[in-house]
């Protein structure tokens, strides 16, 4: 497979402007002439070995940054929102796309808004007698949306969040991050209470109690307990973070308010440092992972998603969580496999398996139609009500990496990496996947054209040019 060639032309600009530098000044510090400089920060020659070595060495820059995820994000989801019938004439090529997403990606989040507010705008017509009752119609991304695309952009990566949270936990010292927790929130004048509800977590502002069921995990006590923490004692670090994000409506602002608690949650019951280390050491075994954080499968596949911290990078992971009816509803990738932001995900991923197989560890390897490899694990999870006649919830998680990271990862253990044929095919979505002989295919891929012979039939009535 030959070596994908770097094109950082954005984070060149953006390191110099943060240096305060002029070309000539920044093209000398990194011994290269000042027309080549100008042309690798307008993407026309990808950045050589000698100006890695030289951004290491003269500015200390961490090399892993240049490759960030930002643009294979928005090349999968403009190759998405392009794929829309809504835009007539050939699709514009993988090519082209990367030159936007690098050059430009400002104009690319800018189409991917347009067409967000063109969707929304076709469903509230769908819906036309509610949408003419309502007074508050507006157009305007959907707010779950609009703070599933921050974290998605963010990298699910808060620093400032995640590295309070962290300090939290260290200066628990030798005490449970439970007890820490209820001490720290006893201090704050705060009564905490464990109650048979069927409410999970309740706080009363006006008496200052804190109310948690009996019925959860000790885990998801442990977890609402940092989260109403966060909420209570670093709400000025959550609104400041809320300000940089520039929601564009209170209902986003509130459930991203709600997610950066969650994240803080999370973080101080995983704490980065000493998490990252013990995945090292345990070889990503999740299960090892949450017996020895007190967290659950899913809490930890997420927080190994999040292990993006600038300097003390973990594996890029991708985490996603589906529900029975393949609806995706947890996505994140630090890998070049990105989700579709609409739909479900391809049915011959292991992900959907993992719910005919409870209890059980799915593993596959896998290739996208851009000939990247992945290893993927799966596995379904329950959500017990906490009592019989409170409903069970049931979701798959799926957490994966681009093989060359496999021999790190203990579920990859004897399995054959090194064969080609030993990888599945699979896709992102039936409606942009290029593949043509999917016997599992659901709709045609929109840029594609398609031939039918009324007197031929294979697996599909039709045939993809």
């Amino acid at each position: 497979m030959a070596v994908q060639k770097l094109y950082a032309g954005v984070k060149l600009r953006e390191l110099r402007g943060r240096l305060g530098l002029t070309q000539k000044t920044f093209a000398e510090k990194l011994g290269v002439s000042l027309p080549y400089l100008n042309q690798m920060e307008n993407n026309n020659r990808p950045v050589s070995t000698a100006v890695v070595l030289s951004l290491a060495q003269e500015f200390g820059f961490d090399v892993t940054e240049l490759q960030s995820g930002d643009e294979a994000r928005l090349i999968s989801d403009m190759r998405e929102a392009l794929a829309d019938p809504v835009f007539t004439g050939s699709a514009p090529s993988v090519a082209d796309l990367r030159l936007v997403a690098s050059n430009a990606p400002t104009m690319a989040r800018a189409l991917l808004d347009l067409h967000a507010a063109y969707r929304q705008t076709h469903e509230r017509l769908a819906s036309l007698d509610e949408a003419l009752g309502r007074e508050d119609a507006r157009l305007q991304p959907s707010p779950w949306e609009e703070v599933r695309d921050f974290f998605h952009y963010c990298d699910n990566y808060i620093d400032a969040v995640d590295r309070a949270a962290e300090n939290f936990a260290l200066n628990s010292g030798d005490l449970p991050i439970r007890e820490s927790a209820i001490k720290t929130l006893e201090g704050r004048g705060v009564t905490v209470r464990f109650d048979d509800t069927e409410v999970i977590r309740h706080y009363d502002a006006a008496t200052r109690t804190l109310t948690l069921s009996r019925r959860a995990a000790e885990g998801t006590q442990t977890f609402q307990l940092l989260l109403q923490l966060a909420l209570l004692t670093k709400d000025q670090l959550i609104e400041a973070t809320l300000d940089l994000a520039r929601f564009q409506s209170p209902e986003a602002r509130s459930i991203a308010k709600v997610g950066l608690a969650n994240y803080f949650a999370g973080a101080a019951l995983m704490p980065y440092g000493r998490f990252l280390e013990a995945a090292q050491e345990t070889r990503h075994d999740l299960e090892r992972l949450a017996d020895w954080f007190g967290a659950s499968l899913e809490q930890v596949a997420h927080r190994l998603s999040t292990l993006q911290r600038p300097g003390a990078k973990g594996i890029p992971f991708f985490f996603v969580r589906v529900d029975p009816a393949g609806t995706i509803t947890k996505r994140h990738s630090a890998t070049t496999l990105q989700f579709a932001r609409y739909g479900g995900a391809c049915p011959l991923w292991n992900v959907h398996r993992a719910f005919e197989n409870p209890n059980r560890w799915l593993r596959q390897l896998a290739e996208t139609p851009d000939g990247v490899r992945y290893f993927c694990l799966a596995r379904d999870t329950t959500k017990s009500g906490g009592s019989f006649h409170a409903p069970t919830r049931r979701f798959a998680i799926g957490l994966g990496c681009e093989v060359k990271h496999a021999r790190a990862l203990v579920y990859a253990d004897h399995m054959d990496i090194d064969t080609a044929a030993a990888f599945e095919p699979i896709g992102i979505s039936c409606r942009i996947c290029d593949r043509r002989d999917c016997h599992q295919r659901s709709v045609p891929p929109l840029e594609r054209r398609l031939t039918v012979d009324p007197d031929h039939r294979a697996v599909l009535p039709y045939q993809v040019e």
